[in-house]
């Protein structure tokens, strides 16, 4: 949790802790709890402490006993959209890498999203700035809005060259999520479609997709969330497109909103005014300017400029490279501070067209 230090210690005195091996004993007089995904709140680690809020820095919540939090009457939040910007954009940066090494235009090409909320959404307009198609999926929504923006998952998947997941982990239910991405999930798929699971691991069947992908069922797979995390499936990693570890909503901004988000939730339950600015605590953008480079085709142009700003393919060498038992956690432990699209101001643009698109995936223009 960045600026999580300077952010609590306007509230009280604050203790800086590992969230993957979090004790009852770091917390026997803690009242305030914020985390993030790593840290497994339950009943025998919350027993006897003094903890009445806990607030998670993240759009998901499968890592919390929630029913034991309202049942003893401990305050609890999580940050929904904090990371949305964050995810979007490695979704952005992979379909460019997939475009590029595939040789897979995107333009005409359609992009299925199942799970439109803050990430979808986001995902969407990105998409719509890539020339891609949109087709999205999403039953509680569809029920609730009674829209036809929305479309069966089975015409989706018919349809889609690409198909990106995006919803919570949801264990029981009409909307269960749990192994949503199963064999007859893949066997509706194009057998020239791309994957991508940047939601929660559990979504996917791990061995259903190692079969698609044997068996040519589906061309490759975009894989951020591991099911078992933080011990992957190196059989999944070594037939991956893409493999990275579990940081596609790791970007400074995007873990600064999550602290944020927590702080003045926080500050709200000890009816205290937040104090903190976080603003006054940013470091630099380490590539404030950049020329838009030039390139063989507009897709290779894209993926030099988001690779400047954000290098998908770094992340993916990074956990290929490691072989340390702990290493995933490691990785995201000690991930490089990663600035947001917004960061960088693109100059030399050949034309308005392209300005406009470069404008549409978040970034500043001269």
């Amino acid at each position: 949790m960045p600026l999580a230090l300077e952010a609590f210690r306007t509230l009280g005195d604050v203790s800086i802790v590992d969230g993957r091996t979090l004790h009852r004993d770091d917390i026997k007089n803690t009242t305030i709890l914020g985390i993030r995904s790593t840290a497994k709140i339950h009943a025998d680690l919350l027993r006897d402490t003094a903890v009445r809020f806990v607030g998670t820095a993240t759009i998901g919540t499968d890592h919390m006993d929630i029913p034991y939090l309202e049942q003893n009457g401990i305050e609890w939040m999580y940050s929904p959209g904090c990371n949305a910007r964050s995810v979007a954009e490695y979704i952005t940066a992979a379909l460019l890498h997939l475009a590029v090494n595939y040789n897979q235009p995107l333009c005409g090409q359609t992009l299925g999203i199942i799970g439109v909320g803050n990430v979808g959404k986001k995902v969407a307009k990105q998409a719509n700035a890539l020339g891609m198609r949109v087709l999205l999926c999403d039953p509680p929504r569809a029920r609730k809005e009674n829209s036809q923006s929305f479309c069966d998952d089975r015409t989706l998947l018919a349809e889609s060259d690409f198909v990106t997941l995006h919803v919570p982990l949801n264990k029981q239910g009409p909307d269960k999520t749990v192994h949503m991405a199963n064999e007859d999930f893949f066997r509706q798929m194009k057998p020239t479609a791309f994957f991508l699971n940047a939601a929660r691991g559990a979504v996917t069947d791990t061995q259903a997709l190692i079969q698609a992908l044997d068996t040519s069922q589906i061309q490759a797979a975009v894989i951020d969330t591991w099911e078992h995390e933080p011990h992957i499936s190196q059989n999944l990693l070594e037939r991956a497109a893409i493999g990275t570890p579990h940081i596609a909503g790791h970007s400074f901004e995007g873990k600064v909103n999550g602290t944020l988000m927590v702080y003045e939730a926080a500050c709200n339950f000890l009816q205290r005014e937040p104090l903190f600015e976080p603003a006054k605590h940013m470091p630099k953008p380490s590539l404030p300017q950049t020329p838009f480079p030039t390139a063989n085709s507009i897709y290779q142009s894209l993926q030099n400029l988001v690779a400047r700003v954000y290098d998908i393919a770094q992340d993916d060498a990074r956990l290929r490279d490691a072989k340390a038992p702990d290493a995933f956690d490691f990785l995201r432990r000690n991930y490089p501070i990663r600035r947001e699209f917004a960061c960088t101001k693109v100059t030399d643009i050949p034309d308005s067209k392209q300005a406009q698109q470069i404008a549409a995936l978040g970034f500043c223009l001269a």
